[in-house]
């Protein structure tokens, strides 16, 4: 019976901890409400549901775990931001930087990126099923196992990886007979 109630404090205890870990600072979480600017503010775990953060500034942010869901971010900077396994469905993202931003496993279903820019940022494992991504820039962004708009998920290659290779004569059907050379890229 004792070694019931020790192991079930023990159980206990480390349900606490492990909140204590990705728990908001409650001094970030009152700035970013007030001013809408928190950057490298420790925001992990949040609950920002349907806030309003238009043209927030969260750079090098912790948000890691953060739900955002339905939230107006338009605008926002997001650069350097840490977004791992955050959660942004049907969020407004429409003209925010992602630039160098960790968003790995984050939830981006429905969401708006029209205009954004995820430039060198990590979307490996993803969901962005469903988003609208007009006019989003997406250069040199990390895709491994990420879920596209149209429900596809790409392949755990590094996106200059291609199982399909050419060959010549495919490679070369456009090549006018008379030039020299070949319109293959090779390594």
């Amino acid at each position: 019976m004792n070694l019931k109630i020790a192991a079930t404090i023990v159980l206990l205890a480390c349900f606490g901890f492990t909140k204590q870990v990705f728990a908001a600072n409650p001094q970030d979480l009152a700035q970013l409400k007030a001013t809408s600017t928190c950057p490298r503010c420790d925001l992990s775990g949040a609950d920002l549901t349907q806030f309003n953060l238009k043209n927030a500034n969260l750079r090098n942010a912790n948000l890691n775990r953060a739900n955002l869901s339905q939230a107006n971010l338009s605008n926002a900077d997001f650069t350097g931001a840490d977004l791992e396994a955050a959660v942004l469905r049907s969020a407004n993202l429409s003209g925010a930087s992602f630039t160098g931003a960790n968003l790995k496993s984050a939830s981006l279903e429905n969401a708006d990126l029209s205009n954004t820019g995820f430039i060198s940022a990590n979307l490996a494992a993803a969901n962005m099923k469903g988003a609208t991504t007009d006019f989003t820039n997406f250069r040199g962004a990390n895709y491994q196992l990420t879920t596209l708009p149209t429900g596809v998920v790409t392949s755990n290659k590094p996106y200059w990886w291609s199982l399909e290779r050419t060959n010549s004569r495919e490679c070369n059907k456009f090549k006018h007979e008379n030039s020299t050379g070949s319109t293959c890229y090779s390594q």
